[in-house]
């Protein structure tokens, strides 16, 4: 990227970030251009990007201007202030001014929210009562894929929200079709959208795939082990899990995924399922041929059609894991809006999500389930999937299991994971840098104080 720069002299540089694993490339490329003398403009953009973050980790680290740009539309405006001999001074203070006072607000909020040592946040795990619990057994145990799961099936468990988030267009699905400010607008994508849909489903043009299974599992501490056989004998991998650490000034528990699954010493047989969806299989074809004929604007649209559908195949195999492979929830009975609330037992929390923050988990999920072979879903070298309009997770059956974020984290529990996982404590601290309640190279902890 610098290289580039330097051999282009360009006038702002640019980052836009996917995952989390960016966002510690960013905060590299910040100091990299402090060290080589850089002083132009760095824009930072992106789904995993916010301007917290840019505040508080990548502002600091270069001190020419730093300015998170929340979505593409306001580019234009930020770089013709950047580039104005009248502008640049009094914009550029103005945004190192309201990160400074974004990192203040940031250490005076951290301040009143102790961190436990790691085993007093273990000490405060889920309370199960699993001597009272009768795991249920799924109806088959190994790994079944879907090659082509019929697009009609899937529509009307579309969830649109996220849509119109992609055009930058803000409001609840449907209320945001009569808004007063933006629902001519959204009207008339949603009409195009459904054209769009309608046509794609008659003509396949997109494959919808699915692999998924059911593991014997149990739990041992903070780490979930998978079981080749009923047997138990022999763990074929391990999911790691991480735990809350920050005080809980509710009384309630510090949770980690490893929770919701019957410890090994309880004598239980305990399940976990896992899954990888896709309704990616065509979609550059699709994107590629309007881009030729400079149709960004359907070219835009189908990637985000393939978006929702792959999200709807997420629930909807989830549905049938509760009802049918699993039958945990036989006679569960939600319409879509209920789908949506999440008004179902068991959660799908995914790797790379605020339950499960480490993105290289899934490549334990991916071995097990053989999900390149089966549905053609890869993992980059930053644990992106390609076909993007992919959803990988897993599946948790107790009714005590729920989302949740494990937030801020101590170096005790980074030396704890690196440990489990066989990796160095530098590249773990890569990894879940957002996560990170120290700065890696310093010896104390953050400022913590007594829970107001």
């Amino acid at each position: 990227i610098l290289e580039t720069a330097k051999r282009e002299q360009v006038n702002v540089i640019g980052l836009s970030g996917l995952i989390t694993p960016s966002l510690e490339e960013m905060t590299f490329v910040a100091g990299e251009m402090k060290r080589e003398g850089f002083t132009i403009p760095l824009l930072i953009g992106g789904a995993t990007t916010s301007r917290v973050h840019t505040a508080v980790k990548i502002e600091p680290e270069y001190p020419g201007p730093v300015v998170h740009v929340h979505d593409a539309s306001r580019a234009v405006g930020v770089v013709s202030k950047l580039l104005s001999t009248d502008l640049k001074a009094g914009f550029a203070a103005g945004v190192k001014q309201e990160y400074q006072d974004l990192r203040n607000q940031r250490t005076a909020e951290r301040s009143t929210r102790p961190l436990l040592p790691l085993a007093g946040a273990r000490a405060n795990r889920a309370a199960i009562d699993w001597a009272a619990t009768d795991p249920p057994v799924p109806t088959f145990t190994g790994v079944r894929a879907i090659e082509e799961y019929p697009l009609n099936d899937l529509v009307d468990r579309i969830d649109w929200g996220p849509f119109f988030k992609v055009w930058e267009l803000a409001g609840p699905y449907p209320a945001i079709l009569n808004d007063p400010v933006v629902g001519v607008a959204a009207t008339a994508l949603f009409d195009d959208a459904k054209r769009m849909l309608a046509d794609l489903v008659e003509h396949e043009r997109l494959v919808a795939k699915a692999v998924f299974g059911f593991f014997p599992a149990n739990s041992a501490g903070d780490d979930i082990e998978v079981y080749a056989d009923e047997s138990r004998q022999t763990a074929l991998a391990v999911i790691h899990s991480l735990r809350q650490q920050m005080a809980k000034t509710s009384g309630g528990p510090n949770l980690a995924l490893a929770d919701f699954v019957a410890p090994k010493e309880s004598g239980l047989r305990d399940y976990v399922g896992m899954f990888a969806v896709t309704a990616g299989t065509g979609v550059e074809a699709l994107a590629a041929d309007f881009e030729s004929r400079h149709d960004d604007y359907n070219s835009i649209m189908v990637k985000a059609l393939a978006d929702r559908l792959a999200e709807a195949l997420a629930e909807r195999l989830h549905e049938r894991v509760r009802t049918e492979f699993w039958a945990y929830a036989p006679d569960e009975s939600l319409d879509n809006k209920g789908l949506l609330r999440e008004a179902y037992q068991g959660i799908r929390p995914a790797p790379g999500y605020p339950a499960c923050p480490d993105h290289t988990e899934k490549r334990t999920l991916f071995d097990l389930l053989e999900a390149e072979h089966r549905i053609g879903v890869r993992l980059t070298e930053s644990y992106a999937m390609l076909p993007a309009a992919a959803v990988a997770g897993y599946y948790f059956w107790h009714p005590a299991s729920q989302y949740f974020g494990v937030g801020k984290i101590g170096r005790d529990q980074v030396e704890d994971y690196a440990d489990r996982k066989g990796m160095a404590v530098t590249e773990v601290e890569r990894w879940l840098a957002p996560n990170l309640a120290y700065a890696p190279g310093r010896t104390e902890e953050e400022p913590n104080a007594t829970p107001t």
